[in-house]
């Protein structure tokens, strides 16, 4: 083993990730996106990471679009429905959620329609009955109102909530 003199560690390169070329960064991101739906933001962050160049990574992305690994509306369709249907959230913060992910708002409306119709308000129903059965709060009012704060933060819309909360849960 050869001998290494305190003089060649202190200009020693840092431990990187090695430096993937266009190529092989399109192979790997390819299979990243084509794993599960991904948003604009998660992909560049990626390629960033992968230690290209901005101009690279545009380069990139619009080829990602062009084969259709990359579209922000099936995105934020399944985005919006798997949020909705495994983690019970509401249109509010899933919409928070999008505009987070840098998703343009024509793309935000299409992932939200994936919650119109009856699932919404029979799934709001089950949360508000559900929270109102684990609670041990005797007073009405103060029990109504934790049931309601809880469905709002889930991102239900407060007048929607109330409505629900009122019929549901007689004071």
């Amino acid at each position: 083993m050869p001998v290494r003199s305190a003089y060649q560690d202190d200009f020693e390169q840092p431990k990187s990730k090695k430096r993937l070329s266009p190529t092989e960064a399109l192979a790997k991101i390819q299979r990243y996106c084509a794993y599960q739906e991904r948003a604009h933001k998660e992909v560049k962050t990626k390629l960033f990471e992968y230690g290209l160049y901005a101009s690279e990574v545009d380069e990139i992305i619009s080829q990602l679009i062009t084969d259709g690994f990359l579209n922000e509306q099936r995105f934020a369709k399944a985005y919006a429905g798997g949020k909705f249907r495994m983690k019970k959230w509401g249109r509010l913060k899933i919409k928070n959620e999008l505009e987070f992910l840098g998703l343009t708002k024509n793309c935000i409306q299409q992932g939200l329609k994936e919650l119109e119709g009856a699932d919404y308000t029979k799934t709001l129903r089950q949360l508000i009955c559900k929270k109102a059965e684990l609670l041990s709060e005797e007073n009405p009012f103060r029990k109504r109102d934790r049931v309601a704060r809880y469905a709002i933060t889930k991102g239900y819309e407060p007048e929607l909530v109330w409505s629900l909360v009122k019929e549901l849960l007689p004071g």
